[in-house]
């Protein structure tokens, strides 16, 4: 076998990955220009470690060995290299092994491997992280299995391979461990993937969060600037660790920054300890050569405060991505530019390493910013109404988001024992598809409230480099609704739901209850319970005379009723000497006292009662008590409304954890011709020569057959480009049936009445078709059909597109009017689970229709969700698969009928979930 012809340099293979210590390092393919980086990396590795890879002393490369590790053709070898800050600190090689001169008869899809790690970098996952991309390297080049010799005593990378979850084999001869690795990505391997890749993001945003040492990069001598600014809010808010203050215009003689106290440096490398975190806050011009310091110093991460990239145009974007990549070349993280900062309320960290005047009360809450000013104004709202109610644990602005995003702050909340309910506001969503695997990760353990701005923009926000995506805010909105996100429309509720979720239980279900001393303010909530789709029970009516201890006797009894599940109390003003505080006391005496086994949440809605909610919210006197009583506090909101539309988020997240835990399944199929459908879709793709992303839409023929192949069975449809050919169709079909125009342009006109239906003989068919061809057109315009008479039933449409961002996503609404003009559609993720196609079909506002609306005879949704999981398994089994339209679809009392098909073909784009653990590309 002759070697192909050496391929250009595949850049494509460049990637920056996350260690498992948080750290960051760049692999790369190796060239020949890296002979003095691998002479160098290789001088740095321990005589034992050289040992191993070579199986004997091996203390120097020679030239030779030099020149056959640097040169490579990319296709039979291929070496690539793990850096960081520029020079080697890891390599793999494969050499495909027919092309080294085995005999013929070996086989041509497999290669082997070996690995070589500099011993200063082992334990930090370099080793896996390289097998995970030289393996994609491999299977795009048409290898399929790597072999690999290791000597008994190398423990770690036997393990190393092992572990990765991939099919192998194992043997032992002459003193030799040989494993064979399987290199289709297994259940398994994704499994181990992806918890790396979660151990590793939330290492890395610890290592920004709990610092043991800052730097703040522009801290001036006097009051002012961001810089000074940070350095105060740092000291004031008692920061643990060691702090310096970094400037280059400070004098020469200058070592302590006053009246502070704290060591002051002209640059990082001047600072003899370690330091783990800076904050930069100089003109972005100056940026470059601080990161350079910072990386040669081993700062392990940094936070940008400096403004001036990417929300500036193109030549700030440029800025913004060398940024990042000059940043991540030296194995740090990036929190900006453009940031607001970070907080921690940790006891053992209390980080404010932000522009916030004061570190915000420690708490429960975790909270994620893309922008500054929102920032701002949900840490003075929180503080402002959350005052001894509840606290914050962390805060992250990211500012551009230019490299650490929400994604990896979802790593990190998942195991964070001090975050109980996590908030985002987000601007874009640069991995739709990995933040809903995320979310509904971090959702099945706490809850995750969202509020999503620029929902209508067609671009992200300025800044914000991520990929563009097609699909809508709705469907996004249904995405996040299937993972457990808690998606509110703005701040304010925001902040309304995360409040409640933090101080209050769960609700067991949508049952209501309403006390109060003003009928009023006590319907108004009942209305808005009915509105958001609660179960509001009647309210009861304190009137206005009733005094604190009638407010706790009714509340104590509400709390006790089986028949609710969570309790609005309402407040109006009231003549007497009863104060705020004495409300607020016999409310939470009453919850207190309340059974422990069936905790309810309570809400207090109030109007004009000064003092109430900090009363609510204030810590309890204990002093003198040996073993106080846990803390009840009780959330208050000035509007009915607010607090209903937080009770109702907290409903259905209750509802979907309790789900959560059997989340269904993807049901096998016996009559599926999976491998049939492959190579119709092979043979149909080269026929069309669909090399490009452009999609071809399928004939109806081939459509039909395709379906098939899935057990979804198309009604059968003639063409009639004539009044006697639609006769014989007709005939051919059986009557009676439909004639109908497919012409694109009559799609979806229901109005002009062009579908005649129940012709059940040929002077009825004959009538039908002139009346057609005179109202609408001639007949090659037109395209008529003859196809069978479907049951009488619900016309629906069921979708299925590949968006370039979120993947496959499967959609279900109603034909005609309510998806077309109401937007009544629903959508799930691909795969769907048999959980998921019965709540998409129940999803929709129309959803009533398909149950037996007024009378009506219901229609058979079993056969529906079996349609909807049919067409789930086509485009997840096929991924060529772009699109699949089948309306209108008719929902029967016994079965369902596809009247039209339609599916488009494109080669397969790129699986982002399924490749090696990578970085966003900068």
């Amino acid at each position: 076998m002759h070697s192909p012809p050496e391929h250009a340099y595949p850049a494509h293979w460049e990637a920056d990955v996350v260690l498992r210590d948080g750290g960051t390092a760049r692999i790369r393919p190796i060239t020949p220009d890296d002979a003095q980086r691998l002479v160098s990396f290789y001088e740095q590795v321990s005589d034992e470690s050289k040992y191993y890879r070579f199986f004997a002393p091996y203390p120097r490369l020679s030239d030779r060995d030099v020149h056959r590790f640097t040169h490579h053709d990319y296709v039979d070898r291929v070496g690539l290299a793990a850096t960081v800050g520029g020079e080697f600190i890891a390599t793999v090689r494969y050499d495909r092994i027919d092309a080294r001169g085995m005999p013929s008869s070996a086989p041509a899809d497999e290669a082997e491997v070996a690995f070589l790690v500099q011993d200063a970098h082992q334990g930090r996952g370099v080793a896996s992280a390289l097998l995970e991309h030289v393996a994609a390297v491999a299977r795009e080049r048409s290898i399929r299995r790597f072999a690999a010799e290791v000597l008994p005593a190398n423990s770690k990378m036997i393990k190393v391979f092992t572990d990765a979850g991939y099919t192998q084999k194992r043997s032992f001869e002459d003193g030799v461990v040989r494993l064979e690795l399987d290199l289709e990505p297994t259940d398994k391997s994704l499994a181990v993937q992806r918890a790396r890749e979660r151990l590793a993001e939330a290492r890395s945003v610890e290592r920004l969060l709990a610092p043991g040492s800052v730097a703040v990069v522009g801290a001036g001598r006097r009051p002012g600037g961001m810089g000074r600014t940070v350095l105060d809010n740092l000291l004031a808010g008692g920061f643990t660790g060691r702090a310096y203050a970094v400037n280059r215009s400070f004098p020469e003689d200058l070592s302590v920054l006053e009246p502070e106290g704290v060591p002051a440096h002209r640059s990082v490398l001047g600072i003899q300890e370690p330091v783990d975190l800076a904050v930069v806050a100089v003109p972005a011009e100056h940026v470059p050569s601080v990161v350079a310091e910072c990386g040669e110093h081993g700062v392990q991460g940094l936070v940008v405060l400096s403004a001036g990239y990417a929300e500036n145009g193109p030549a700030g974007r440029h800025r913004q991505r060398e940024l990042v990549r000059q940043a991540r070349s030296y194995g740090m993280r990036v929190i900006g530019p453009n940031s607001f900062g970070v907080i921690n309320t940790a006891e053992g960290v209390r980080l404010n390493a932000s522009l916030s005047p004061e570190l915000p009360a420690a708490g429960r809450v975790g909270l994620f910013s893309q922008s500054g000013a929102i920032g701002i104004a949900l840490l003075s709202g929180l503080h402002r109404r959350a005052a001894g109610l509840v606290g914050l644990s962390t805060f992250v602005s990211a500012g551009n988001r230019a490299d650490l995003s929400g994604n990896d702050v979802l790593q990190y909340w998942h195991d964070d024992p001090d975050t109980d309910v996590a908030l985002m506001y987000l601007e874009s969503i640069g991995n739709p598809r990995k933040f809903a695997r995320l979310a509904r990760r971090t959702s099945a353990r706490k809850p995750l409230v969202v509020v999503k701005g620029a929902r209508h923009g067609a671009a992200a926000p300025a800044g914000h480099a991520v990929r563009t995506t097609r699909i809508p805010d709705t469907t996004v909105s249904d995405l996040l609704r299937q993972a457990g996100v808690i998606r509110v429309d703005t701040v304010t509720e925001l902040a309304d739901t995360g409040l409640l979720l933090a101080s209050q239980p769960l609700p067991a279900g949508p049952r209501v209850a309403i006390l109060g001393n003003s009928q009023s303010l006590s319907l108004l909530t009942y209305d808005a319970c009915l509105t958001d789709g609660l179960r509001p029970l009647l309210p009861r009516d304190l009137t206005t005379s009733a005094a604190p201890a009638d407010f706790r006797a009714a509340l104590a009894e509400a709390l006790a009723d089986r028949a609710c599940d969570a309790v609005v109390v309402t407040a109006i003003p009231w003549v007497g000497g009863a104060s705020a505080a004495d409300l607020a006391a016999a409310v939470r005496e009453a919850v207190a006292q309340a059974a422990p086994d069936t905790p309810k949440p309570v809400a207090v809605v109030h109007l004009e009662i000064p003092g109430l909610a900090e009363a609510l919210a204030a810590p309890p006197d204990t002093a003198g008590e040996q073993d106080p009583a846990p803390a009840v506090r009780i959330p208050a909101f000035p509007a009915a409304e607010r607090a209903v539309r937080a009770l109702t988020e907290a409903v259905r997240y209750a509802r979907w954890r309790r789900q959560a835990a059997d989340p269904g399944r993807v049901p096998e199929y016996e009559d599926i011709d999976e491998g049939g459908a492959a190579a119709d879709i092979d043979v149909l793709l080269r026929a069309h020569n669909a090399t490009g992303p452009r999609a071809v839409t399928l004939s109806a023929p081939d459509t039909q057959r395709l379906l098939a192949r899935y057990g979804i069975a198309v009604l059968p449809a003639l063409p009639a480009p004539d009044p006697d050919s639609a006769v014989r169709a007709a005939h051919r079909l059986g009557f009676p049936v439909a004639l109908k125009p497919t012409a694109p342009h009559l799609r979806h006109r229901a109005d002009l009445g062009g579908v005649r239906l129940d012709l059940g003989g040929e002077a009825e068919l004959r009538r039908a078709y002139a009346e057609l061809t005179e109202l609408l057109g001639g007949p090659e315009e037109l395209r008529l059909v003859v196809q069978s008479m479907a049951p009488r039933g619900v016309d629906t449409v069921v979708r299925a597109a590949i968006d370039p961002a979120a993947g496959a996503v499967l959609s279900f609404g109603l034909a005609g009017a309510p998806s077309l003009l109401l937007g009544d559609t629903a959508h799930r993720l691909v795969p769907a689970t048999d959980r998921d196609a019965a709540e998409l079909i129940r999803s929709v506002r129309t959803a009533p229709l398909l149950f037996g609306w007024r009378g009506s005879t219901p229609v058979d949704t079993p056969a529906l969700e079996e349609l909807l999981l049919r067409v789930s398994r086509l485009v997840d089994d096929h991924p060529e698969v772009v699109g699949a339209d089948l309306e209108p679809v008719i929902v029967a009392p016994h079965g369902v009928h596809v009247l039209g098909a339609s599916l488009r073909l494109a080669p397969p784009p790129a699986r982002t979930d399924v490749g090696p653990r990578s970085l966003p590309s900068i």
